[in-house]
């Protein structure tokens, strides 16, 4: 028996049980790794009803076509004027955060089109997306990072707000006790934003449970604005989240088409443990037109390995 907390990433998403479905399907498919037959419990750290009014409408997380790309990324969510309001700190940190993502935010905000130009030379500019549909993505991420690491109080419908870094929080914190009640190992799984989410947990929540391995799959944590959003628990020299990892292991997998990451994919020199990197770094390559997908990722012949090791080979 072992446990898999799952935390998702950026984009509006299904309901939490069909996402959670296609979560462990996406890792079945094409002989890959069946957790129910191997008897894994599950839980999910789902927190896309904080930032949507409604969960979307797909029941698929392949995001293989743009269509369902724009479903996960609705324009409205897309719509910059909230930096106008911030702080001269906190619109720094969005200026730094999109340059790195390879958006302009001096540009006029104009209506989408698919000619939308994103910065020349950057890591966006290689991703076979239409213009427009790639920048909403990244305004999206910018906005999501952003309100996570400033505790930004945000109402995603009429009569119901949150705090959403203190709430994320919370949740994540309860989905890691009721696996750390489970029988072991303990496997988080995060991708995205998630991995943020993940990281920011074991480092900082000092009753957190521990947990046996961190699996994080495209992850903005190599983005130098994140990092220093994260300290002071987070240093150069040592970033190990050892309140909830110690010497445990750690992979961290991305893809460097994958914008959320591609800038910095590889992070063990970045998270080290007392001076010493730990984190074992992999790199895929990943098929269609967004990289960042976490079925992508799911069907990588490396990611169903280290979930199997993380695990236990013998229940498989």
């Amino acid at each position: 028996m072992a446990h898999v907390t799952f935390i998702h990433g950026i984009g509006n998403k299904p309901e939490a049980e069909a996402l959670l479905e296609s979560w462990r399907v996406a890792l079945l498919d094409n002989d890959g790794v069946d957790l129910d037959s191997a008897g894994v419990s599950m839980s999910f750290v789902y927190w896309a009803d904080m930032f949507y009014e409604r969960p979307s409408s797909s029941t698929s997380v392949q995001e293989s076509t743009d269509g369902e790309l724009d479903a996960t990324a609705p324009p409205r969510d897309a719509d910059l004027a909230w930096v106008d309001e911030l702080p001269p700190e906190q619109r720094r940190f969005v200026e730094a955060l999109a340059r790195q993502t390879g958006l302009d935010l001096a540009e006029p905000r104009a209506p989408e089109t698919e000619q939308a130009e994103v910065v020349a030379g950057s890591a966006l500019e290689a991703v076979p997306l239409p213009g427009f549909l790639k920048k909403r993505l990244m305004k999206i991420l910018l906005r999501d990072v952003h309100h996570y690491l400033y505790d930004v109080e945000y109402s995603p419908r009429p009569g119901e707000s949150f705090r959403i870094r203190r709430d994320i929080k919370r949740r994540a914190l309860e989905a890691l006790r009721h696996g750390n009640e489970q029988p072991g190992p303990h496997l988080v799984l995060s991708h995205s934003l998630g991995t943020v989410i993940a990281y920011d947990v074991l480092t900082e929540v000092d009753d957190v449970p521990p947990v046996d391995a961190l699996l994080t799959i495209g992850s903005p944590l190599g983005l130098s604005e994140v990092q220093e959003a994260l300290a002071p628990r987070w240093t150069s020299v040592n970033g190990w989240p050892e309140r909830g990892l110690a010497g445990r292991r750690w992979w961290n997998i991305s893809d460097r088409l994958d914008v959320v990451c591609g800038a910095d994919p590889t992070i063990s020199g970045q998270f080290r443990r007392a001076g010493v990197p730990m984190i074992n770094d992999v790199i895929v390559h990943n098929q269609g037109r967004w990289r960042h997908n976490i079925s992508s990722y799911l069907g990588q012949r490396p990611v169903r390995e280290i979930v199997r090791e993380a695990l236990g080979p013998e229940l498989f």
